[in-house]
């Protein structure tokens, strides 16, 4: 016999349902409390959808005669929705341990990337490395996200910079997305670095005439799945007249804008991205105020790698600048071999001590935010009657220890949900 619901969590001391009337994103006032049920339950149906929540006794009552593959008891603790990494580099070989070292001696990133290091150093790695050994790493490294609290998160390519090697990676990416439980969005980042050999207008010139219209061809037949197309805007990779024909032309295909720009140098990355109507910009370390209006106006996301500023000794994005003119501020762990974090609740920390966002703001910013980011905030994102199932339940009787134990989220995180199924358990 079909069972009726697939799980029910009963008597919760809190949901966090982040939004509760269906709203995309949070900016401005509407940061200031997220939304809140005490004493609450939450049922998802076998489609893997939210089917209710409300409080405990009218959720008994409603679901009284009903059955569930599974029943969870939440007493004195916290429910959460799934958090969302919305930028990683996750498929890579070759560790670069060393460079940290020498970051620490005092190496800047550039002069670790023209000494042949840096991108390079992965890219070399990446292009020998065989596509199992990259899902097997990928994997891996994916349910280390997972046992973090993330439930959706967004990969990108970006160290094969060759067509095949691009492909390679989008190909492990899509294996993961097919196979894996983890929620997956893939970005195509082959104007991550110029190659060896190449100048950026020749590098450009490849993944117009090459590397989309395959994409496109893939993405026509079902073999891989890409949302979104990146750029990495900075002094000395791609300027600006190069990062616009290359989103532009990946628009033209049907891909969103989330790119990299304004992190080494002031480059107008944000400007261009509210011109194009980017859905996000990454970094901004260097962002101009007009940058900023810019994409408050044009509803264009900023995705902050507080990891990034922490690991490069860079300065910290500007984000009380951006939340206080209504930029969509959303949070991503940078994950890659430059800088290798897997815990959206360590970035939500970094966020609220070095970027000075309220602990709000940093859940938002991991969740709904983070969702809209990547175009998908209508189906994740908060706990929402109709939205997936994906959600965590922390062992303490307020949400905010999420942030508050910096490093702790081993201990807290007692489940991990996706879809209502349970795929992480303490």
């Amino acid at each position: 016999m079909a069972s009726g619901h697939r799980l029910l969590l009963e008597n919760a001391r809190q949901v966090v349902l982040v939004c509760a009337r269906g709203e995309r994103f949070l900016a401005r006032d509407a940061l200031r409390s997220l939304a809140v049920l005490e004493g609450a339950s939450l049922v998802v149906g076998t489609d893997g959808l939210i089917k209710a929540i409300g409080p405990a006794d009218a959720i008994q009552k409603q679901f009284s005669g009903e059955t569930f593959e599974e029943r969870i008891d939440c007493s004195g603790k916290c429910i959460l929705p799934g958090l969302v990494d919305a930028h990683t580099h996750p498929v890579w070989a070759g560790e670069r341990v060393h460079e940290f070292a020498m970051k620490l001696a005092g190496a800047t990133y550039m002069e670790i990337h023209q000494a042949g290091g840096g991108i390079n150093f992965t890219v070399e790695h990446t292009r020998q490395a065989s596509e199992e050994e990259l899902f097997i790493s990928l994997q891996q490294r994916l349910q280390c996200m997972m046992r973090a609290g993330t439930t959706l998160v967004e990969c990108k390519s970006g160290y094969g910079l060759s067509l095949d090697t691009e492909l390679k990676m989008l190909r492990v990416i899509e294996r993961a997305r097919r196979e894996l439980d983890i929620g997956i969005s893939a970005t195509y980042c082959g104007a991550h670095s110029v190659p060896k050999g190449k100048t950026a207008t020749e590098a450009t010139d490849d993944i117009i005439s090459n590397h989309l219209p395959k994409l496109k061809e893939l993405g026509r037949s079902g073999e891989i799945h890409v949302d979104s197309i990146d750029v990495f805007c900075e002094k000395g990779v791609f300027d600006l007249d190069s990062t616009r024909r290359i989103l532009q032309n990946g628009k033209d295909i049907g891909l969103q804008i989330n790119f990299h720009g304004d992190e080494l140098h002031p480059m107008k990355a944000a400007e261009l991205g509210a011109e194009l109507g980017a859905q996000a910009i990454s970094h901004l370390e260097e962002v101009s105020d007009e940058g900023i209006a810019a994409m408050a106006t044009a509803g264009c996301s900023a995705v902050l790698l507080p990891t990034t500023a922490y690991m490069l000794r860079l300065k910290q994005p500007r984000a009380r600048k951006m939340l206080d003119e209504g930029v969509i501020v959303a949070l991503g762990s940078d994950f890659n071999p430059n800088a290798y974090c897997f815990s959206m609740p360590v970035v939500m920390h970094l966020a609220c001590v070095n970027m000075r966002m309220s602990m709000p703001e940093a859940l938002a910013a991991a969740t709904i935010n983070a969702a809209y980011a990547l175009g998908k905030s209508h189906t994740h994102g908060s706990l929402e009657v109709g939205k997936q199932g994906d959600l965590i339940i922390i062992s303490s009787s307020r949400w905010e220890h999420l942030i508050y134990q910096f490093g702790g989220h081993h201990e807290l995180i007692e489940y991990v949900i996706a879809k209502g199924k349970v795929i992480y358990k303490k």
